[in-house]
């Protein structure tokens, strides 16, 4: 049996987990990592469809980072008993096979930015806020994707809003009053107003401070426990716009 060319064995190992091992003849490390893969992976959307848009949106996240981890770090390790099986390593080539590695950096990277399209939503009342109002100064709200109270009570103030104020110019929604279970916020349209003010309690100068002029919306959040799919509470919590009130 000829011994196995080491940079053949990285491709494979970065293919799956175990293939490298499998190429080098060890079969039941081979094996084990490749029951591994298909198991850290369905934990990983197990935890990212539980939890990715609660307060724990960190723990699926690093589990992701760590499968990511844990795939390089066994390719490696096939490269390197490649390596040790074919003896005295000769001089690496121009375009050296461990150089493959770096394409693990787009799984990465995929993870990190695409994580977050989905990831922390309803974290908050922050998140959640900054979502109704990316729905709402967009038009109309989606009946189907929020309460109808809450897309009548802001219609009627988006009726308002328009008549009086313009389109959602100077539009502020602040969070008023916040606990474990639950908040509230407020939709508010403000001026500027221009004031004296002192850098260093010497220098003088002036800061531009918000003055509101009325309110538009009062709304009720809500934090609802959220359990992993199949059941189980770890006390992962998702927040939740349950009331609003045109003003």
């Amino acid at each position: 049996m000829s011994r196995p060319e080491p940079g053949r064995v990285l491709r494979l190992a970065l293919v799956a987990w175990g293939l490298g091992h499998l190429a080098i003849g060890r079969t039941l490390t081979g094996r084990i990592l490749l029951a591994a893969e298909l198991g850290a992976a369905l934990t990983v959307a197990w935890l990212t469809a539980g939890l990715a848009d609660t307060n724990l949106y960190l723990v699926p996240f690093l589990a992701g980072v760590a499968f990511l981890v844990a795939w390089t770090w066994q390719a490696v390790a096939a490269y390197h008993a490649a390596h040790d099986l074919a003896g005295a390593r000769p001089p690496a080539p121009e375009r050296s096979p461990a150089a493959a590695i770096g394409w693990l950096s787009l799984p990465l990277l995929l993870w990190g930015t695409g994580f977050w399209v989905i990831g922390a939503q309803s974290a908050t009342p922050a998140g959640v806020l900054d979502r109704f109002m990316s729905a709402w100064t967009d038009g109309e709200l989606d009946a189907e994707g929020w309460p109808s109270h809450l897309v009548a009570a802001s219609s009627q103030a988006a009726a308002s809003l328009r008549a009086g104020e313009g389109a959602f110019r100077d539009l502020r929604v602040r969070v008023v009053r916040e606990d474990a279970d639950g908040a509230t916020a407020v939709a508010e349209i403000v001026h500027f107003e221009r004031r004296a003010s002192r850098f260093l309690g010497i220098f003088e100068g002036s800061e531009l401070v918000p003055v509101v002029d009325s309110r538009l919306l009062t709304l009720e959040l809500a934090a609802r426990p959220a359990e992993l799919p199949g059941g189980g509470d770890i006390g992962a919590v998702r927040w939740e716009l349950v009331d609003a009130e045109a003003s």
